[in-house]
């Protein structure tokens, strides 16, 4: 059992930013961190064009500047770095590997009891808080559509989450599902390396792609085109509302 002030769930860039703060205020804090890495999705889970979609101005962390010389618009591995040296300067240290399973609210002791696993050796750890913060994000889980005949499609259908760069997929006719940011900067970088590439933005994404067969995509619009591979940039489900909606029901 470790008693802790503030355990901080996930050390992505909300959770580092939430512990350099706790630091400036001497708050002692665990952070606690299920994937091996600090900025997991930045590192494993981002296609390598990818560069903040706003001015630096507006996505520093608290407490330090990005470098006079960084460019307006940050790339993914500035980005990173950044991150590496915000932790270095801080001095923030996640336990890695550690996955939260069930947090609970003691009204009488008014603190959390909080269930975790040690993803490395199997065991479970169990933390006594008085302040959870839960700093996991959004993007957690993939949201892949359930298209009929999808699993009929014979080429490549991947999330957003695992593509990175349009270099394999040059000469080949493609589909991206979703027209945020990721889908738009995705179809950008497809067609930048050759790719035909569609785009389908009609929202909801399900009312225009009436089934798959084969490599055959039939829109609703009647329209049936063939597609070499497919990419769902169809967003993530958050993890975090299923751990804590236990806690709420216990």
């Amino acid at each position: 059992m470790e008693n802790v002030v503030v355990l901080i769930v996930g050390a992505g860039p909300a959770g580092l930013a939430t512990a350099s703060c706790l630091t400036q205020f001497s708050i002692p804090y665990v952070i606690v961190e299920r994937e091996d890495c600090s900025a997991s999705l930045w590192r494993n889970h981002t296609y390598d064009r990818l560069k903040l979609h706003l001015a630096k101005e507006f996505c520093e962390l608290p407490h330090m500047s990005y470098p006079a010389h960084a460019p307006t618009y940050i790339p993914k591995a500035l980005f990173v770095k950044y991150l590496d040296d915000y932790m270095e300067v801080f001095d923030i240290q996640p336990k890695y590997l550690t996955s939260v399973e069930s947090p609970k609210y003691e009204n009488d002791k008014k603190c959390w009891s909080i269930v975790a696993r040690d993803m490395a050796e199997g065991t479970t750890m169990n933390f006594i808080a008085k302040f959870l913060v839960v700093a996991s994000g959004e993007n957690s889980a993939e949201n892949i559509l359930d298209i009929t005949g999808l699993h009929s499609f014979p080429g490549e259908a991947i999330h957003s989450s695992r593509y990175k760069s349009g270099k394999s997929f040059s000469s080949k006719s493609m589909l991206v599902i979703g027209s945020g940011n990721s889908g738009m900067e995705i179809a950008y970088d497809l067609a930048t390396h050759g790719a035909n590439t569609s785009i389908v933005i009609r929202s909801p994404v399900q009312g225009s792609i009436s089934k798959i067969m084969g490599n055959i995509v039939k829109f609703q619009s009647g329209d049936e085109i063939p597609f070499d591979a497919i990419v769902f940039a169809t967003g993530y489900k958050s993890t975090a509302n299923m751990w804590l909606k236990k806690s709420r029901d216990q």
